[in-house]
């Protein structure tokens, strides 16, 4: 019971800690709207949405900048190759960001997207030559997935806050981040849509777009997206390239083993890759194949087969 007793009372000391860092971080960012010297709420809410341009411009408008800026640079979109099979389990130390993150998008664009949010999915899948229908994934990367990334995923409307409560204990309890809030659905619209910026402001849009996901697609349909976008490293996007570049195999021909390797790797893909580091990945994929057994997905018996099953990859 003391030991028990202690462990509640670290916990709430630095949830308590935690919550005063948050409302440092509320305070400093309404500090720095009220900055702006706006007397018209219609300025704050444009610069919440505005892109990086629009944002310096209303800087500039109530405070102006000596410093000159470049507008070459922040118009101008960088070109990313994709890479070759061959030269693709070359790691860099930050994920590779496909050409839709860099883009910055006007408020009006922002808006017309979460209106009219099916043709917008649309134009972002359109150049995915690879695209694997989900009845093409196996069951078991589907399961694997879900029992790994969110748990409540066919259960939540695109937000889970008993979710983002656990993960917040966890990471307390720990002292560093080792789980994320994120449902599926905001992990897709972050990666169909928006950029690596780590922000209120963004965070706020990743919402938006999941409850408006949620409202127009079905969860399949979401997951299906979700695995075909998803970055699973070594430059490998989505489930086509990721089980043709690790395993040299069609996504319908995965093997449980396989599936739960590559379910794992999507939390930290950089570093899980099995062509970075072969026993990290292993041990991420037990942690999948356990989780699978608590969501009674597998049997343990299941799970001890598929932890010793051999993993072929296509270097290999």
């Amino acid at each position: 019971m003391e030991s028990g007793t202690k462990r509640v009372f670290r916990i709430i000391f630095r949830a308590s800690i935690l919550l005063t860092a948050m409302a440092t971080v509320f305070a400093a960012s309404f500090c720095v709207t009220a900055a702006l010297k706006s007397d018209r709420p219609v300025d704050i809410i444009k610069y919440i949405f505005a892109s990086e341009k629009e944002r310096l411009a209303i800087r500039e408008k109530f405070a102006p900048i000596e410093t000159a800026t470049n507008d070459k640079e922040t118009d101008e979109i960088p070109k990313v190759e994709t890479p070759k099979l061959e030269t693709s389990k070359l790691e860099t130390t930050a994920e590779p960001q496909s050409e839709h993150k860099i883009v910055r998008t006007s408020l009006k664009a922002k808006l017309e997207r979460l209106k009219s949010i099916e043709a917008a999915v649309a134009e972002k899948l359109k150049s995915n030559e690879h695209y694997v229908p989900l009845d093409e994934i196996p069951r078991s990367l589907r399961q694997a997935i879900v029992a790994i990334e969110d748990s409540r995923f066919y259960s939540h409307k695109g937000l889970d806050p008993s979710g983002i409560a656990r993960a917040t204990i966890v990471n307390v309890e720990a002292g560093q981040i080792e789980e994320g809030g994120s449902t599926i659905t905001q992990q897709l619209a972050k990666n169909l849509f928006l950029t690596q910026e780590q922000s209120f402001t963004r965070k706020l849009e990743e919402i938006m777009l999941a409850i408006n996901l949620e409202r127009h697609f079905s969860k399949d349909e979401i997951l299906e997206m979700y695995l075909n976008t998803i970055y699973f490293g070594s430059n490998f996007y989505g489930v086509y390239e990721a089980a043709m570049g690790y395993f040299g195999k069609e996504p319908s021909e995965l093997t449980l083993a396989e599936s739960a390797m590559l379910a794992g790797l999507p939390q930290a893909p950089s570093a899980y890759s099995p062509y970075v580091d072969y026993m990290l990945a292993k041990k991420r994929q037990l942690t999948v194949l356990s989780a699978m057994v608590r969501a009674n997905i597998l049997t343990e018996k299941e799970a001890d087969r598929a932890r010793v099953d051999t993993i072929t990859l296509l270097d290999d």
